[in-house]
């Protein structure tokens, strides 16, 4: 059966009615920056370019229990994005792999389009679990979760 959402988990993958209403974040993982002033107050970029990685958190509620038996903390998972990134069309390309639209785990959608002067596209992101949540609401028949992860 394919699912009602562009999310698309490696493993478990996504399970029916556990996805509507899905939410998305993607932030560069606290190592990316490494700002510093010099002794003249400017500020100076000091990071390196092999930590700028993301960090996501995916949240749902829905009526059913997302597939998350025998997903622990450190298990990698790949995971087709429900957030979008963007670069400028001329003389751009995407800085990560872009996700995959013909996978029969996920519903009609693109994973690249152009708007104006952007591109804009689902990346495809190897990603380790972080922590997990899920809480069930018996009486209003509503099941809530979260997940936490960071690129590899």
């Amino acid at each position: 059966m394919s699912n009602e959402t562009l999310l698309v988990l490696s493993g478990n993958g996504v399970a029916p009615y556990s996805a509507r209403g899905l939410k998305q974040t993607l932030d560069p993982i606290q190592a990316s920056g490494n700002n510093r002033r010099s002794i003249n107050g400017t500020l100076k970029d000091l990071s390196q370019v092999q930590f700028r990685k993301y960090a996501s958190t995916i949240t749902g509620n829905d009526q059913l229990s997302p597939a998350l038996d025998g997903i622990f903390p450190g298990q990698e998972l790949t995971v087709d994005c429900i957030a979008e990134l963007a670069f400028k069309t001329a003389g751009g390309s995407p800085n990560r792999p872009v996700a995959d639209v013909d996978s029969s785990d996920s519903c009609d959608g693109d994973a690249i389009r152009i708007e104006g002067a952007y591109t804009y596209y689902r990346p495809r992101l190897q990603m380790r679990v972080m922590t997990f949540t899920q809480e069930e609401d018996e009486w209003g028949r509503v099941v809530s979760w979260s997940m936490q992860l960071e690129e590899i």
